[in-house]
């Protein structure tokens, strides 16, 4: 039978939400599932390395390779850029290949806009308060960093209404659960192997003319 199209599973959350360590996890147990690796004109954070993490580009390479139609989607997201490449995403889908995105609610609306097709999650917070620890605590970013991360969040949360799963990260083991579940009945949809019944039809018309 014929391997059916990859599908792309597009999770979205607030900073500071714990979506790296869920989205970590569960590449880890799904080693099938890639990564769609960004572009971005961010620069690396300690331990990142270019084209495993993020592709790091100037921002006027940026802006190049986006006015040549070159990303699926693209967003400005904290005074930075971000995209995703379009030859490579559709080249993995083609093969069968399931795709993970871990983007802004901008990239996924463009995604939906231009792709027409995933499971799009959002992750939530258990509080706005305890995103506001979380963020403090991990100590990776300055201090207005954070505070223009607390600022964005409320919006972001209210573009939740936009997507099709809603996990919130209150206990890990839980929400790595949901979110488990959700990548494997994203993948039974029809729409990811609509020939599926002609197949089944074809073998058991071969069937019949061997018996």
């Amino acid at each position: 039978m014929n391997k059916r199209r990859g599908l792309m599973l597009v999770i979205c959350a607030p900073s500071g939400t714990g979506k790296s360590t869920l989205t970590n996890r569960l590449r880890k147990e799904f080693t099938r599932l890639a990564f769609s690796v960004s572009c971005t004109t961010r620069a690396p954070r300690t331990g990142e390395s270019d084209g495993v993490d993020y592709h790091f580009l100037s921002r006027d390479e940026f802006i190049a390779q986006r006015d040549a139609g070159h990303f699926a989607e693209w967003a400005k997201v904290h005074d930075n850029f971000y995209g995703t490449p379009k030859q490579a995403l559709t080249e993995m889908l083609d093969e069968g290949r399931d795709v993970l995105f871990d983007i802004d609610v901008q990239g996924a609306a463009q995604l939906r806009q231009s792709m027409g097709e995933g499971g799009h999650v959002f992750l939530f917070p258990p509080s706005f308060a305890t995103l506001k620890d979380r963020l403090l605590g991990r100590g990776t970013d300055p201090g207005e960093v954070v505070n223009r991360r607390l600022d964005n969040a409320p919006g972001e949360i209210n573009q939740a209404i936009h997507f099709d799963y809603w996990i919130v990260n209150d206990d890990l083991e839980s929400a790595y659960d949901q979110l488990r579940a959700v990548y494997l009945a994203e993948g039974l949809r029809p729409v990811y192997r609509p020939n599926l019944p002609a197949e089944i039809l074809g073998n058991a018309a071969q069937e019949d003319s061997d018996g």
